[in-house]
């Protein structure tokens, strides 16, 4: 996952809910799951270094209790299974670029490698596409960047329809090397496909910003 900042405006952060996660904004008691995933290796092996190793538990607690709902990194979920009660078990986040680039935004995504293979992280990707596109009427592109050994998450971002558009070699450092990275894209549909998704991802923001009220 990408640990971008940005300026832009954004909207309330909804809650929302797929087949096999919720996805909801980070609290607080959140910090111990947070750490306890982001701190396996397999896990931080394909974080980008914007999640040092090992993971304190300070930093997991700054994360879930401020930094995370800020703002400055756009719009940030925590992924809850169902059926799981309520524990973290991973992270999914948004950012809209600004400017003559505003019809773009990037996401990255990552779970707890107890949750690999499962149609979880898909499940969350999908949701905040979905929600994204109906949501933010000038966004035309979301893009992803992987390290490109990681096909896990590639394998996501292939599954909810993005397309590879590039790979950049030797255009990151990850534990001091150079490394490649893939990048992958999905686009806003030409024309309306998913009405009553797009109704319902307007609702839940509605809603959201009701009960912040």
């Amino acid at each position: 996952m990408t640990v971008t900042t940005t300026t832009a405006a954004l909207l309330p952060l909804p809650v929302l809910a797929g087949e096999r996660c919720l996805l909801r904004a980070l609290a607080p008691a959140d910090a111990p799951a947070l750490r306890r995933h982001a701190d396996d290796p397999e896990v931080a092996a394909n974080l980008f270094d914007g999640f040092p190793h090992p993971y304190p538990l300070e930093a997991a607690e700054a994360w879930c209790g401020h930094e995370a709902n800020s703002g400055a990194f756009g719009y940030v979920w925590g992924i809850v299974v169902n059926g799981e009660a309520g524990e973290l078990a991973g992270c999914i986040g948004l950012v809209p670029a600004v400017g003559w680039l505003r019809c773009n935004a990037e996401v990255g995504y990552w779970i707890g490698r107890a949750h690999w293979r499962r149609g979880i992280a898909s499940d969350a990707l999908r949701q905040v596409v979905d929600w994204a596109f109906a949501a933010l009427p000038e966004l035309t592109r979301i893009t992803a960047h992987a390290f490109a050994r990681n096909e896990g998450s590639q394998a996501v971002a292939r599954k909810c329809g993005f397309a590879r558009e590039a790979l950049m070699p030797r255009s990151a450092i990850k534990d001091g090397r150079p490394v490649d990275r893939a990048l992958w894209a999905a686009y806003r549909p030409e024309t309306a496909r998913r009405d009553a998704d797009i109704g319902a991802a307007l609702a839940a923001t509605a809603a959201s910003a009701m009960e912040r009220r």
